[in-house]
């Protein structure tokens, strides 16, 4: 371990590393009239009057086939910024193996309240795109079940409504302009250019509705020629009794707050079984076992001719592990024969396992033809064994392609946040969306179980061409690995994503795997990827640590708890009415001030704090929690979280 606390103390610059680098630096905050809102590549984030969110983001985008997207390459920037305006003009380059789109903007903010997005692009290569143009994006929390007032095409009005639960389908289509109320201001936008229409992005965990250019309903791809020119425009207008109010300030205390009356009892926590070519090692099984999952989820395709040597190689780890095991099979159109199969090999094995989840390979949401014939044989074969179904992918899939849930004893789908965008700020807007489709599901779910398995920070594979994870056969880091696991950053996300899975009634979660760059330790075998993942043999990632605390403590109860800045700061707080445990997470890269807030039983406050000076010895040492010096506290004091720091509390409380 001395090398691996070698190579971490080297890091000067750690809360910087491995993608955490913070893009509030890159931020500008701007004012047009009493809007304010932060500008940052190309995009204006946080729209907002006073205190009052009206819109999430305002971006541009280039999707090609199968959605993928394009990153744009600012080439030259011009900005005049005024106390209550301001305007921006920026050009960019799509860049992607052959295809060359060129795009100008221009951003203006004016002193009336309103700001104005013109787009105009010229394709250098013919290529085929999805869609090109604006996006905006609204914040849920604001305008859930609200009225919004749609213009057509055809200038007709039809007064709708933003969806309470996330819904499967387009909301609003045909969409010339919107209208809508926040609080007490007026809110309209009116689109020029292209057709708009509108997408709960809950679906794949974004936090917002999507209103975006090239409904979808037109075919697409579509063919861009060289030379072709494309022309959008935006208007933004809010009305009211706008104050002017510095939304924008960043030295606030924030305050976290629990709900003693609502409680939720720990749901079953597992691991992904690794990717790695490589069986756990011994010193891997014991290091693993430090930390007390319920389960160790096994991915078996049983139209692959060896899937079982796989498994028993598998299955042999469960026992080392001691992890009753997880089971997501599945099956292609001879899931008979498959079904049989597994069953008389299943049968004769000394597998210790809870569940088993059905999928189909070439559909998104396993079929109810699939359901029906698997499912009974199971149960017959299998007894006490729970089945479900559900999709490998994204909640959209199980969404639009719902299983009868009758035969099932609980739906199961994946999350992961990045389906659209990847910088730091937009992983921890989207961890509250993960709340919304546990609920969401619990609506369609007949009572039933919800099981989101697995959980990543990066998605496995393109759910728009694929339903599962083939073997990645190109050269360089596969697209699957984000470094920003094994950092401090990846600790925080993961507690934020358990806190909103668990305080919305999920009845189990899988996360990441045991080993390796997409694990929770990089184990015994060195970064096959050094230049992006710069983690060394025998390094414990601070995820290891998250899990490590909160599993020790599974008879607590969670309390729901809030944030008054939950994109800044959040918490996951676990009592048995005598003791009580806070892991408190900063995801930000500034120092934020933390006041626990109406707990007024608490007394013998003591912290330890995993932070950037911590960091190299946390990741030498995997009973770093237990042999770390903890920290007073004063209870009247509020908390300094360093910038991306995971802050594990201990106290005692009188309910």
């Amino acid at each position: 371990m001395n090398q691996v606390f070698a190579f971490a103390a080297s890091l000067n610059e750690q809360v910087k590393w491995h993608g955490n680098h913070t893009e509030n630096d890159s931020q500008k905050l701007l004012n047009a009239g009493c809007l304010s809102m932060f500008y940052e590549n190309g995009n204006l984030r946080y729209i907002s009057a006073g205190k009052e969110e009206i819109i999430r983001m305002i971006y541009s985008a280039v999707r090609i086939k199968n959605w993928i997207t394009i990153a744009p390459e600012i080439i030259s920037e011009e900005t005049e910024i005024h106390p209550d305006s301001f305007n921006i003009k920026y050009k960019c380059l799509y860049k992607s193996g052959e295809i060359r789109f060129s795009a100008e903007y221009i951003i203006e903010g004016k002193n009336d309240n309103s700001l104005t997005f013109i787009l105009k692009g010229e394709a250098f290569t013919s290529f085929e795109k999805n869609r090109i143009g604006f996006c905006v994006l609204h914040p849920v929390m604001n305008n859930a079940a609200k009225d919004c007032i749609i213009e057509h095409s055809d200038g007709s009005l039809e007064t709708s409504v933003f969806p309470f639960s996330i819904s499967p389908h387009q909301p609003f289509s045909d969409i010339k302009s919107m209208k809508w109320k926040v609080s007490d201001y007026n809110v309209s936008i009116a689109f020029n250019g292209d057709v708009f229409e509108t997408e709960d992005h809950r679906n794949w965990t974004d936090a917002s509705y999507k209103t975006y250019c090239t409904p979808l309903k037109q075919l697409y791809p579509v063919r861009i020629e060289k030379g072709e020119k494309i022309f959008q425009k935006i208007e933004l207008k809010v009305e009211g009794n706008l104050r002017n109010e510095n939304s924008g300030k960043l030295d606030e205390q924030i305050y976290i707050s629990a709900d003693i009356r609502k409680s939720y009892t720990m749901p079953s926590i597992g691991i992904g079984r690794s990717t790695r070519l490589f069986s756990l090692s011994d010193n891997e099984i014991e290091t693993l076992k430090k930390i007390q999952f319920e389960h160790y989820r096994i991915d078996l395709y049983l139209f692959h001719n060896d899937w079982k040597s796989k498994a028993e190689l598998a299955a042999d780890e469960a026992l080392r592990l001691e992890y009753p095991i997880e089971l997501a099979l599945f099956f292609d159109e001879n899931y008979n024969d498959q079904a049989s199969d597994f069953i008389s090999w299943i049968s004769n094995s000394h597998m210790t396992f809870k569940r088993i989840t059905i999928f189909h390979k070439n559909q998104s949401s396993t079929p109810s033809f699939l359901s029906e014939m698997i499912i009974p044989l199971f149960k017959d074969a299998l007894p006490g064994i729970k089945t479900g179904a559900g999709t490998n992918a994204n909640f959209a899939q199980l969404n639009r392609n719902r299983p009868d849930p009758l035969l099932l004893d609980y739906l199961s789908y994946s999350i992961h946040p990045q389906e659209h965008a990847n910088d730091t700020i937009t992983l921890t807007e989207n961890l509250e969306a993960q709340m919304y489709t546990v609920e969401s599901a619990g609506k369609f779910s007949g009572g039933k179980g919800i099981w989101v398995s697995p959980v990543n920070i990066m998605r496995r594979f393109n759910a728009n061409s694929e339903n599962y994870e083939n073997t990645y056969e190109k050269a360089g880091c596969p697209p699957q690995v984000d470094s920003r696991l094994m950092s401090l950053y990846g600790a925080c996300w993961t507690t934020g994503s358990l806190k909103y899975l668990i305080e919305s009634g999920a009845e189990g979660m899988t996360y990441y795997e045991t080993t390796g760059e997409r694990g929770i330790i990089q184990g015994e075998y060195p970064s096959r990827w050094p230049v992006e993942f710069k983690s060394v043999a025998g390094m414990i990632f601070p995820v290891y640590f998250v899990f490590r605390f909160l599993l020790k403590y599974k008879s607590f109860k969670i309390l729901k708890s809030e944030s008054s800045a939950p994109l800044k700061a959040a918490s996951l707080i676990l009592t048995d009415g005598n003791e009580i445990k806070f892991i408190i997470t900063n995801f930000t890269s500034s120092v934020q001030r933390v006041k626990i807030h109406n707990l007024s039983g608490l007394s013998c406050l003591k912290i330890r704090q995993l932070d950037a000076d911590s960091f190299a010895a946390a990741v030498s040492d995997d009973s770093w929690l237990e042999d770390t010096r903890q920290t007073k506290l004063e209870q009247l004091q509020p908390l300094i979280l360093n910038p991306f720091s995971v802050n594990f509390i201990d106290a005692c409380i009188k309910l």
